[in-house]
C-alpha cells in the first residue's frame, strides 16, 4: 500500500469502499482546514465527508450519517508497517 490513503474509504465492512489494510494504519480527516474524529466515509474526487449525526440508528441498526461537501484532506496517522 503507498503512502497515500485511498480516493474513498468507508468505516462500513459492508460498503465496496472499505478497506481494512488502509484503516489499520489510521486514517486521519481535515475537513474544510479542521481535523474530524466522526468521519464515517469520505470521497476525495467527489469532495464529501459522511458524518455520524447523534446517537441514532436507521433501521439495519447503523449510524445515522449527514453528507457535507467541502474539500477533504485525508492523511495516514501511523507509519506504514514494516
Amino acid at each position: 500500500m503507498s503512502d497515500t490513503p485511498p480516493d474513498r474509504l468507508s468505516n462500513d465492512p459492508s460498503s465496496p469502499h472499505y478497506n481494512e489494510e488502509a484503516l489499520a494504519r489510521d486514517v486521519g480527516i481535515r475537513f474544510k482546514g479542521t481535523e474530524r474524529t466522526n468521519v464515517e466515509e469520505y470521497c476525495i474526487s467527489e469532495g464529501w465527508i459522511r458524518v455520524v449525526v447523534g446517537t441514532g440508528k436507521d433501521r439495519h441498526g447503523n449510524p445515522l450519517t449527514m453528507k457535507i461537501s467541502g474539500p477533504v484532506e485525508p492523511y495516514f496517522k501511523n507509519k506504514k508497517p514494516g
